[in-house]
C-alpha cells in the first residue's frame, strides 16, 4: 500500500456510488447506512459494490451482525472483502461523524485496515444539479496514527474518486427518475426474505 494511511487513494465504481446515495434518498427522514465491497490495490482501495444495510435502529448489534457475516461469505467467495462504511445522518444539515458511524467503521477497520468511512453530503447532493462538479457527494474519513477518525482534508478530490467520470450525471438520470424506490436494504430483506439485499435489478 502506498505510504501511511493518509495518503490512501480511494476510487470508487458508480454502481457502488449511486446505489447507497439512492438508499439515502429513499430514507430522507432517517438516518441510513452501507458498507462498501472491493479490494486493495498499489496505491489505495478499489471499491466494486455497495450494500445498503439499514434505516431503523442502525446501532443495533445483532441485524448487523448477520448482515456483516452475509455480505463477507457473500462477496469472500468472489474475491472481494468489505473495504470500508457509508453513512448518511438523520438531519440534512448534520456533518458530523457520529458515534454509531465510528463503532462501526472501527469494527470494519479491524478486519480491514485501509477502510474509509464515506459520510453523505447533503450540500454536495443538492448543488448536483446546478454544478458540473465531478467529484462523489461524500466525505472521506480515515484513521489516523492516533486511531481517531479524520476528515481527509483538501485534497480529497484526487483521493476519493469515482471510476466513471460521468457518475454524477447518471446519479441525477435516476434520481429524476425517482429510482431511488427501487433499492432494497436489510431492513427490508429482515422483514420480507424475498426481497433481495443484492439488488441484482437495481441497475437492469
Amino acid at each position: 500500500m502506498g505510504g501511511s494511511g493518509g495518503e490512501l487513494r480511494y476510487e470508487i465504481s458508480q454502481n457502488a456510488y449511486i446505489k447507497l446515495v439512492l438508499h439515502s434518498l429513499k430514507h430522507k427522514t432517517s438516518a441510513v447506512n452501507g458498507v462498501f465491497v472491493g479490494s486493495s490495490c498499489d496505491d489505495g482501495v478499489q471499491i466494486i459494490d455497495s450494500v445498503p444495510l439499514f434505516h431503523n435502529h442502525l446501532g443495533l448489534l445483532p441485524p448487523l451482525e448477520i448482515s456483516l457475516i452475509m455480505i463477507e461469505e457473500y462477496y469472500s467467495a468472489r474475491g472481494l472483502g468489505i473495504v470500508g462504511y457509508f453513512h448518511a445522518n438523520e438531519r440534512s444539515d448534520d456533518v458530523e461523524l457520529g458515534n454509531v458511524a465510528k463503532n462501526i467503521g472501527d469494527h470494519i477497520y479491524r478486519y480491514f485496515p485501509q477502510a474509509a468511512i464515506l459520510l453523505l453530503d447533503n450540500k454536495k447532493l443538492e448543488a448536483l444539479p446546478k454544478g458540473k462538479d465531478g467529484l462523489p457527494v461524500m466525505q472521506l474519513y480515515t484513521r489516523d496514527a492516533s486511531k481517531n477518525w479524520k476528515l481527509a482534508g483538501s485534497d480529497v478530490g484526487c483521493r476519493l474518486t469515482t471510476k466513471e467520470p460521468a457518475a454524477n450525471a447518471v446519479l441525477l438520470d435516476y434520481i429524476s427518475s425517482k429510482k431511488w424506490e427501487d433499492v432494497v436494504d436489510f431492513d427490508d430483506h429482515l422483514d420480507d426474505i424475498t426481497k433481495d439485499w443484492l439488488n441484482p435489478e437495481l441497475f437492469k
